[in-house]
């Protein structure tokens, strides 16, 4: 290269698709994970030639059965109250980054966290965080019942409940209602 000339080059983003390489590269993603009818249109949005086509494969993908934000919601919400043991806020949160309607995701969580006692799920999520410490020494330390408090209301725990169950381990957990 001469010494003149721009040795870099320009960056190519994906290339752009048909309407059938776009419906093929709808069921390869899904085929990886679910995703919500909003945040496959915005990944369709980027990769297709036309708006035209992407509205086609989205009824496309309706139509088969591979796009249904009610089943995507239940699952999702059953899995993080299940198996990751989060809130309620927290999986109320995470729906709507994703693009889940508030309808539809209220609905989700509701059926989720039915028959469950938020108690039991932020002592659960305390044993589990915090292992291998004895909870109510840990805890005496006023940082660490911050700590603590802060980490339950990230994962979507009501203060309420958060302050009831801490203050099984620590008097001070009282101050955390004034704070």
């Amino acid at each position: 290269m001469s010494e003149g000339s721009n040795s870099r080059k320009k960056r190519v983003g994906p290339a752009k698709l048909d309407q059938d390489k776009l419906l093929d590269y709808a069921v390869k993603t899904l085929g990886v994970r679910a995703y919500s009818a909003g945040e496959m249109r915005t990944r369709l949005r980027r990769r297709a030639e036309s708006s035209a086509s992407v509205d086609q494969v989205m009824a496309k993908l309706r139509e088969y059965g591979y796009l249904n934000d009610e089943k995507f919601a239940e699952g999702f919400a059953s899995s993080r109250a299940d198996g990751h043991g989060l809130g309620k806020q927290r999986v109320m949160r995470d729906l709507r980054a994703r693009q889940v309607s508030q309808q539809v995701a209220e609905k989700a969580i509701e059926g989720a966290f039915a028959g469950k006692d938020e108690g039991e799920m932020v002592e659960a999520f305390l044993q589990r965080k915090f292992r291998g410490k004895a909870l109510p020494e840990w805890l005496k330390e006023p940082k660490n019942l911050a700590a603590a408090f802060r980490r339950l209301r990230y994962a979507g725990f009501s203060s309420g409940v958060s302050i009831k169950v801490l203050k099984r381990y620590s008097e001070m957990a009282a101050e955390l209602e004034e704070a």
